[in-house]
């Protein structure tokens, strides 16, 4: 087994956590998690902090299925966002993701596996270089990290890995346009004796354009994310795009490629499916 420490060992910079209005005082974690100061100094080091309502963590108070609990991190309110993640606590890796939204507005939704009771939280960037973080408590019967995937006790699971679901909404008046994935990947922590860890590692959304393909937003995912991952995203396609373009890759070199056409004004959300060569990345 991988030395856990790796992801969750302490930091040797020292960080200054401000409240609200920047005090010198430090405020204590609101939601009293042991590993709190260490993941502090692990994922925030050098930056400030502080603990803001105004991102928005929503997931379940009690996981009814502790190998795909949802969870979603707004930070809309914040305005503009330079990036955002998700972290669980008590987890074996606690860092779920990290978002990089762009141009896309500061949302993002997923499903993780949660090893046992943990504080969840959501954290965004601010352009000025501070952290805003919020979170919840789940309580869970434990296990979800260490569980191997549903997907070996199919004969054909090999098949389908990278194939790509994805719907996208025509966008509003304001330019955002919401967009749902769901990836075919076993997305193993390499937490099971003999079998190694096997994830989506990132994903990138493009735009077609005539102009080319700049990038929307981008999502590096770790091993805590749920087998086939889903992603809720809201995303802002320039006026001229034809199609959003899905780029990834698992951590075995695998790659992912998914192409969504944009719906017209009032249409119904566009779907798209893509399969990839199953034999790219399972060692054949």
């Amino acid at each position: 087994m991988r030395n856990v420490l790796c992801r969750t060992g302490l930091a040797a910079a020292t960080l200054i956590i401000a409240s609200p209005v920047f005090a010198a005082s430090s405020p204590s974690d609101p939601l009293g998690s042991v590993m709190w100061d260490a993941l502090r100094d692990q994922y925030f080091a050098g930056a400030p902090v502080v603990f803001d309502d105004a991102v928005k963590v929503v997931a379940p108070a009690s996981a009814e299925d502790t190998r795909a609990v949802p969870v979603s991190v707004d930070a809309t309110a914040l305005g503009r966002v330079v990036e955002m993640v998700a972290i669980a606590d008590l987890n074996p890796f606690p860092l779920v993701l990290r978002y990089h939204p762009g141009t896309a507005a500061p949302y993002i939704a997923t499903r993780i596996k949660i090893q046992q009771a943990t504080a969840v939280r959501g954290a965004a960037r601010t352009a000025d270089g501070v952290w805003h973080v919020s979170g919840v408590l789940v309580d869970a019967a434990g296990g979800g990290c260490s569980a191997p995937p549903v997907s070996y006790a199919q004969k054909d699971w090999a098949d389908h890995v990278g194939e790509v679901q994805a719907r996208l909404w025509p966008a509003a008046e304001d330019g955002v346009a919401r967009l749902r994935l769901r990836i075919r990947h076993p997305n193993d922590t390499g937490l099971v004796d003999g079998i190694p860890a096997y994830f989506v590692e990132t994903l990138r959304v493009e735009a077609q354009t005539p102009r080319g393909s700049p990038e929307l937003a981008r999502i590096d995912s770790l091993e805590p994310v749920s087998e086939n991952p889903v992603y809720s995203l809201d995303v802002r396609p320039p006026p001229d795009a034809s199609a959003l373009v899905l780029r990834g890759r698992d951590n075995q070199g695998g790659e992912i490629r998914a192409t969504i056409p944009m719906p017209p004004p009032g249409a119904r959300p566009a779907m798209s499916v893509k399969a990839i060569d199953p034999l790219r990345s399972i060692g054949q």
